[in-house]
């Protein structure tokens, strides 16, 4: 994990990837939880015979608003800011889902640091891109483009 010393540290940082999370394996189990909490339970998710039989690709897949939302766990494993009081998600620029992420699959992300600007000179907005790569597959699950407010 990067340890990054408040908001000039991370301005010198920007347009450089800020590091790497741990692989993740993404389970029937968490896909499931996903589609009951947000109701979402569709077959291709869910139903592991159909998707065997009838998916092209050949098992069920996590939901990419799952993929999405696994983007704060990497990030927490990739950088830590030392010095503020508190970082708020402010949202996304922008989502892709280049690739299904297979139920099994190992996932990781990887955080590269595209702007810093500053609100006041104790606090700023800095806008990621977080590319959730999947073990093995040239395209990777998701893309985001994320905002956060970072206060000192």
């Amino acid at each position: 994990m990067r340890v990054i010393n408040g908001l000039d540290e991370l301005e010198a940082l920007v347009g450089r990837e800020l590091g790497t999370s741990e692989w993740l394996s993404v389970t029937q189990e968490m896909v499931d939880r996903f589609a009951e909490v947000t109701l979402d339970p569709q077959w291709i998710h869910i139903d592991v015979e159909r998707a065997a039989r009838e998916s092209p690709y050949g098992t069920t897949i996590a939901h990419g608003f799952l993929t999405l939302s696994l983007v704060p766990h990497f990030r927490r494993q990739i950088a830590e800011v030392r010095g503020i009081s508190r970082v708020i998600n402010y949202g996304v620029n922008k989502v892709r889902f280049p690739n299904a992420v297979r139920v099994g699959a190992r996932v990781r992300g990887v955080q590269a640091l595209l702007t810093v600007t500053r609100s006041d000179p104790e606090s700023a907005r800095l806008v990621s891109q977080v590319v959730v790569e999947i073990e093995g597959e040239a395209k990777p699950g998701c893309v985001a483009e994320t905002v956060s407010l970072v206060y000192e």
